[in-house]
């Protein structure tokens, strides 16, 4: 009884934040037991929709939650299938858009994914004789564009008060912080990994450095804009800007830089927003918060320099471990995005098919890698039904923001989503998930004494 009107209340976030951080040690002395906890998550999520009222929230924590636990739940080998992250949220969207529903003036995210279907024929023509194959190649490549048009269609034109988008937020975080203990614990001395500039899976937990970052950097973005918009409770505001700081150090020691770079891009695009829009009081306390900020980033890169003995300063100034400037500072992304300008070319109508582009990187580069850029890559996979499908991606939310639209975080989320497609294409739940968030419309609440908070005014004009 105790335990079902623990979970009808909701959960304390202090006992959330001691779960998580326990969590992260469990999945590092139990590993093999972690895909018993993501059996257990998804049947937690389904008793919640089923027994919870405000199911449209419920369906963003499942799905925040999922999303940003899906690297961790990867590198500690919880998943049933690499996919599960995304097609776990994608159900949960479809079990929300059951219940509530989409808005009609979503629909044109379905014609989005409509016109990535062409594309299978490409594919076919590839991987005729190995139907496994065909299929595998396709669902890989659109899992990525499903998760975009489910989140898209969900969140487009829906209200929810700025306090749930906190709580989503949250539900986002948590797991990331289970991850940053793992990290912790599983590669405590850095010096003995660290031998060269090149993104480093020993210090990412085993796994993909690049996803890593992503996703620490989002965690970092997140936090850091909480520290700015306090937390009420003192203790859960302590705790989650430790976890600030550990989350921006273990992002360095990845030594992927893309992650970083576009956490830093979303922290200017908000302290801007809010630098430009907020008042005199609001102003000061703002650049206060961001001067303490920086100090803070300079002792945490300082901190990582030294631990990786120089190297980590040599990768951000695109040079190798003897300090020779390396001669292309992208690693080779640019050959991938010429090698498919030059297949789209070839192939402008319909592209060269879903997953065929690392073809096309086996035959002129000899590697045969999967596309780094989603951008690029839906030129060269689907030619001109791609560009229109990028023209739905990228015209839809201005044409909301045109409409009246008003999310404080309208601006840094579709820079994390655009900006790690571009260099990340869509690996991850991440910047589907995250773009269908910049298209909520948020309410802000006011004080009892009907006076508003001050930055909840400033939020209103955005």
């Amino acid at each position: 009884m105790k335990l079902r009107k623990s979970i009808k209340r909701g959960i304390n976030p202090l006992n959330a934040l001691f779960f998580h951080i326990g969590l992260g040690v469990f999945a590092y002395f139990f590993r093999g037991l972690m895909p018993v906890y993501v059996i257990g998550l998804i049947f937690y999520f389904i008793y919640r929709f089923l027994t919870k009222k405000d199911k449209e929230l419920e369906v963003l924590l499942a799905c925040a939650y999922m999303a940003g636990g899906e690297v961790f739940f990867r590198m500690t080998k919880a998943m049933f299938f690499y996919e599960t992250g995304k097609y776990a949220v994608i159900l949960f969207l479809l079990f929300g858009m059951f219940y509530t529903g989409f808005k009609r003036r979503a629909t044109p995210y379905l014609f989005y994914i409509i016109l990535l279907l062409p594309g299978m024929i490409g594919t076919y023509s590839y991987f005729a004789n190995d139907l496994f194959l065909f299929r595998k190649t396709v669902l890989f490549n659109l899992s990525g564009p499903l998760c975009l048009m489910a989140s898209a269609l969900y969140c487009y034109g829906r209200q929810i008060k700025l306090s749930a988008m906190f709580r989503i937020l949250n539900a986002l975080v948590y797991p990331l912080i289970a991850m940053t203990v793992y990290l912790y614990l599983y590669n405590p001395s850095i010096q003995e990994v660290v031998t060269s500039t090149a993104s480093n899976a020993a210090t990412s937990g085993g796994f993909g450095p690049n996803q890593v970052a992503t996703a620490l950097g989002l965690g970092v973005f997140i936090l850091f804009t909480r520290f700015l918009l306090p937390y009420k409770n003192k203790w859960e505001h302590y705790i989650m800007q430790f976890f600030l700081i550990a989350m921006a150090h273990r992002a360095l020691l990845t030594f992927s830089r893309g992650g970083v770079y576009v956490a830093i891009l979303m922290a200017l695009a908000f302290v801007g927003i809010v630098f430009w829009r907020g008042g005199l009081h609001l102003k000061g306390k703002i650049l206060r918060n961001t001067l303490l900020s920086l100090l803070t980033t300079l002792l945490i890169w300082s901190v990582a320099v030294v631990q990786t003995g120089g190297l980590l300063g040599n990768r951000y100034a695109n040079e190798d471990a003897l300090g020779r400037e390396k001669e292309d500072i992208t690693t080779g992304r640019v050959d991938l995005l010429y090698t498919e300008l030059e297949a789209f070319t070839e192939n402008p109508v319909l592209g060269v098919g879903f997953g065929v582009s690392k073809l096309y990187f086996l035959e002129n580069l000899g590697v045969a890698l999967p596309t780094h850029n989603e951008i690029s890559r839906l030129l060269s996979e689907h030619g001109l039904f791609g560009i229109i499908a990028l023209c739905i991606i990228l015209g839809a939310p201005l044409i909301r923001k045109l409409q009246g639209q008003r999310n404080l975080y309208f601006y840094p989320f579709l820079i994390f989503a655009f900006l790690t497609m571009a260099h990340s294409s869509m690996r991850i739940a991440l910047p589907g998930f995250i773009y269908g968030l910049a298209l909520l419309h948020l309410t802000y609440g006011k004080k009892k004494t009907g006076s508003p908070v001050p930055w909840q005014s400033l939020a209103k004009t955005w």
